[in-house]
């Protein structure tokens, strides 16, 4: 299956160029090259030297509120809806899913009262809790996780939103109601099992995305820059120029105007904001694909194409695995 590269890498490796076609065309004609051609080069490694350049992982961030509450849940009902790209008919039981990402104020008190109670431990560079192990089966290539304590969080990684003390968490000001980054597989397992919840399976995260008919996209059939946030959308909390694309805002994506910047309503069926862009969504099943014992992820993110936010779309990593652009939510 297709794993996880952030866009930062994908743009290391277009820079790996060779230098333009100018000792070629020296050699073709035996004469020096030109001064046309020098410019060439200067701009092509001025151009390099600047795709290289540190990204501001924390530049000033505006802060807007939604209106769209965290902490509000949607029943989802039991019954038949179309599954996939070829809309396959699956059927689920009855269910609640969170209408939002968590957050990353609602992450943080999770972690100073797990800290407190002795489920979350500090590692060294790392929050880690304890996880039960998966059934190995011996195949090539597959990862074997037996009981013990795994990475939920990095401590020192500058994408993080939070801070720690060596005692306490606190979130960064301004990314209070921004999803949750920067977490594991097992960070996500561990906040939704220590309320009683779960994650969802990639059937329940399907069908509160999509409803009942066989649309791509959890708002409709088309996408554009005011639905969802993606690669390059434009929105208020992306300069390509600069640091790149950052979170929005749970439910930010809801027919209001920020800042002269007009959203489009993008809520499923069911009311559930941002089951496209903003973060890839950690799913619960736990199965080994082909040997390996990656997750799967659903929902595309704020580093990816407009069409990779189509709601068959999966992709998968390792649980261990975190980034910028990952993220979760509960169901009950």
């Amino acid at each position: 299956m297709k794993r996880i590269i952030p866009i930062l890498s994908l743009r290391a490796k277009r820079s790996n160029l060779l230098l333009p076609p100018l000792s070629l065309r020296a050699k073709r004609s035996n004469l020096l090259p030109s001064l046309r051609d020098y410019f060439i080069v200067a701009l092509f490694l001025m151009t390099l030297l600047a795709s290289c350049a540190p990204v501001d992982l924390n530049p000033p961030v505006p802060v807007y509120d939604t209106g769209v509450d965290p902490n509000a849940w949607v029943k989802i009902p039991a019954g038949e809806f179309y599954f996939g790209q070829h809309n396959e008919v699956k059927s689920t039981d009855a269910y609640e899913i969170m209408v939002t990402d968590v957050t990353v104020a609602q992450y943080v008190d999770f972690l100073n009262a797990a800290l407190a109670d002795g489920t979350v431990k500090i590692s060294g560079k790392y929050a880690v809790g304890f996880y039960p192990g998966d059934p190995f089966h011996g195949k090539k290539h597959e990862l074997r996780i037996d009981p013990g304590d795994y990475l939920f969080v990095p401590l020192n990684d500058p994408a993080s939103r939070f801070t720690f003390d060596g005692q306490h968490f606190a979130v960064k000001p301004g990314w209070e109601n921004h999803p949750m980054i920067n977490v594991s597989w097992f960070g996500a397992w561990g906040y939704c099992g220590y309320y009683g919840w779960r994650l969802p399976t990639e059937l329940e995260w399907e069908k509160a995305a999509r409803g009942n008919d066989t649309r791509p996209f959890p708002w409709g059939e088309e996408i554009t820059r005011q639905h969802a946030n993606f690669y390059a959308s434009r929105d208020p909390f992306e300069d390509m120029s600069s640091y790149g694309s950052l979170t929005t805002p749970v439910g930010f994506y809801n027919g209001k105007t920020y800042n002269g910047f007009q959203t489009v309503n993008a809520a499923s069926p069911y009311g559930l904001y941002d089951m496209a862009g903003n973060v890839w969504q950690w799913m619960g099943d736990v199965q080994p694909q082909e040997g390996f014992s990656d997750r799967w992820l659903k929902g595309g993110s704020k580093d990816t194409y407009d069409m990779n936010l189509r709601i068959w779309t999966r992709n998968s990593a390792p649980p261990m695995y975190y980034s910028p652009g990952v993220g979760f939510r509960c169901v009950r």
